[in-house]
């Protein structure tokens, strides 16, 4: 059923023969080539595919990181390309969470600081503030960092860390979370309880989940999957 037939207030991220290549002295490197996706809200999704094969490119497109080539992406009917910069850099932090391989905490910050990091770009009175930083160890609680909240990153664990990223990409209440390799850098243990994390953030917070991953074990863990190889989105 195509995008047209359905409820736009049902659907949350919309991809249309998306294109992504890089110019190169012989030819044009084609990475994506006419991805087309739609998913509603409340959706998860597992991307797999080789190395190299532009999953992050995706990823990075549908987090406005980076542009299509050719295409068209929307966000509950949005469409942030549409705008300008300083306009594309608030309806990002505002509707899109990150959670990548590498947690990317800021290491002379401790892990409250952290997770309240996207907030500081949002205009906010004393009231609000009280309720973000209430959202912020309520997270951190839900993470089971609550007696981290003090400690910088350094004294974490590789999951720990990841955990708090986790609650940093929650704070702003996106409707959209993208996590690239989250558990790349994790024992399977450990992965393990990433996994179940993501779920329950999922379910807690309605997101749309999108996960790019190597880990079979991991995609299987989502409702909806997906192989991308040769530039080709497959649903399977």
């Amino acid at each position: 059923m195509s995008s047209d037939s359905k409820s736009q207030s049902t659907l949350a991220l919309v991809a249309r023969n998306v294109v992504r290549s890089f110019p190169t002295p012989a030819e044009a490197l084609v990475v994506l080539d006419g991805v087309s996706l739609e998913l509603e809200t409340g959706a998860t999704l597992s991307i797999v595919g080789p190395s190299g094969c532009g999953k992050s490119t995706l990823l990075h497109i549908f987090g406005t990181l980076d542009r299509p080539t050719s295409g068209e992406v929307f966000l509950r009917g949005a469409d942030p390309f549409a705008l300008s910069e300083p306009e594309l850099a608030g309806f990002r932090n505002r509707e899109i969470g990150f959670v990548f391989q590498d947690h990317h905490l800021l290491p002379q910050l401790n892990v409250l600081e952290n997770v309240l990091m996207p907030t500081l770009a949002s205009d906010v009175n004393e009231e609000e503030e009280k309720e973000v930083l209430e959202r912020a160890l309520n997270l951190l609680d839900r993470v089971g960092l609550k007696e981290r909240s003090m400690h910088v990153p350094a004294e974490l664990s590789g999951g720990e860390r990841q955990r708090a990223a986790i609650a940093r990409a929650l704070i702003m209440k996106p409707s959209l979370l993208l996590c690239d390799e989250p558990t790349g850098n994790l024992d399977p243990r450990t992965a393990g309880t990433i996994g179940d994390l993501l779920q329950e953030v999922h379910q807690n917070e309605g997101v749309v989940l999108v996960v790019v991953t190597h880990s079979r074990t991991l995609a299987d863990r989502f409702d909806q999957r997906a192989q991308l190889e040769e530039g080709k989105l497959t649903l399977s």
